[in-house]
């Protein structure tokens, strides 16, 4: 018997010593959640707390955990709050999408079977781990699956980024802000220059040429056509009869803007034909208005700018035309004259005095451009006593690169009266 006692009571120490060793007791939640349109939550649920001892006296050191949910199945095995030896409680976060969804405070009690979330659910305490609730236990950026990879593949911003500036990515992959002048173009590449240039400011003319009909007579025997201009690059044309495309060397050959069409493919009485083609020169003879608008005014007896057109380099070339149209007025009284000028470039192409009487003043200039070089003609005319006036002369100014075009006005004298730019028009005529 003596043994036997020793035995059991052998065997009991060792139970109570494995039951100190042993992990603390665990309560499990279980249930669906819903969101508030009725659908199944899916998403993270992260669960937070700060230290306290289980009922075994088992230390739960502060920590998180986090468990997905998915189509609202929630499944997860947490230690009781509720015989902990100190006030201590769960908040729970449910995010979804990056975003918190909702959050709760949870006190979970000691069961056999599982419990519901209404069953654990408490009004927020006052104070939630290590502060206010809402200010702990931030998420961080690997707690969202996929979200670090996902910030990696987007561009981040350098330190020369600057606001209200076009953004470009550098050869880095860092957002940079686009250099140059406000007035500037940018590349696809990046870089920036004025407007209508290429690389190192070269000039871009280049243009579209659509449905034009090539020039010929369509009678089944005569093969060749002509285009307005030679399409540049010559790959760019597109040639159709009756709505077919044609093929290059097989239906017809290219030789500058003239078409040849093999024999075969000779288009027959009654044929369409119609080109679309890009071309390296201005391409379109139509007029195009460059700048029209509304000046201002001054009272100045100095010359002072109401307006200007400016043109970006490689917009103008010689051959073409450019009209001026422009109007002024004085405002405000009649003891003063005034005197306006348009000048194109640094040439002044009007200049007219008007005397304290007249209150309108109109005009056209007119400038044709060769090599190097242009020549202009130029008419005013006023109400009362500004008479009609023509000139005419040439200009050395540089009109291949920017270029602008300014109208001015002072005053004869110190005075509250005003010398107004009523309107302006610039129009440019390209050469074919």
């Amino acid at each position: 018997m003596h043994l036997r006692n020793l035995i059991v009571a052998a065997a009991t120490a060792l139970a109570g010593a494995l039951t100190l060793l042993g992990a603390p007791p665990l309560t499990t939640i279980r249930d669906t959640i819903y969101k508030a349109d009725g659908t199944r939550f899916t998403g993270t649920v992260f669960i937070e707390w700060r230290s306290f001892d289980a009922s075994d006296t088992s230390f739960i050191g502060r920590n998180r955990l986090r468990t997905e949910v998915a189509d609202g199945l929630l499944n997860v095995r947490l230690v009781p709050t509720t015989t902990a030896s100190a006030a201590a409680w769960y908040l729970v976060r449910y995010v979804s999408n990056g975003n918190i969804q909702f959050s709760e405070a949870w006190a979970v009690r000691p069961s056999a079977t599982p419990l519901r979330v209404r069953d654990v659910r408490i009004a927020d305490p006052l104070t939630g781990p290590g502060g206010a609730v809402g200010e702990a236990g931030n998420i961080e950026i690997q707690d969202v699956e996929g979200l670090q990879e996902e910030l990696d593949l987007r561009p981040r911003k350098s330190a020369t980024f600057l606001p209200n500036r076009v953004a470009v990515i550098s050869s880095d992959g860092e957002l940079e802000s686009a250099t140059g002048a406000p007035e500037d173009c940018v590349r696809v590449d990046g870089t920036s220059g004025p407007c209508g240039t290429g690389a190192g400011g070269t000039a871009v003319t280049g243009t579209f040429v659509d449905a034009e009909t090539p020039a010929g007579v369509v009678d089944g025997f005569n093969a060749v056509f002509s285009l307005i201009q030679p399409p540049t690059p010559s790959s760019s044309l597109l040639l159709y009869r009756n709505g077919i495309l044609q093929k290059r060397f097989v239906d017809y050959t290219l030789e500058g803007n003239s078409v040849q069409f093999v024999p075969g493919a000779v288009p027959q009485a009654g044929d369409v034909l119609l080109a679309s083609y890009r071309t390296a020169g201005n391409g379109s003879t139509l007029p195009q208005v460059l700048c029209t608008g509304v000046g201002g005014s001054t009272s100045q007896t100095t010359s002072t700018s109401l307006g200007s057109c400016s043109i970006a380099a490689g917009t103008l070339r010689a051959g073409d035309r450019v009209e001026i149209l422009f109007d002024f007025a004085h405002t405000g009284g009649a003891a003063n004259g005034f005197t306006y000028e348009v000048k194109w470039g640094a040439t002044s192409v009007v200049l007219r005095s008007a005397a304290a009487a007249v209150t309108v003043a109109s005009g056209r200039v007119a400038v044709g451009l060769y090599a190097g070089a242009s020549q202009w003609t130029s008419e005013s005319f006023g109400n009362s006593t500004l008479a009609h006036a023509r000139q005419i002369g040439t200009a050395t100014d540089d009109f291949l690169g920017a270029f602008t075009i300014d109208f001015r006005a002072l005053m004869d004298g110190a005075t509250t009266e005003a010398a107004v730019l009523r309107n302006f028009t610039v129009v440019h005529y390209p050469k074919p």
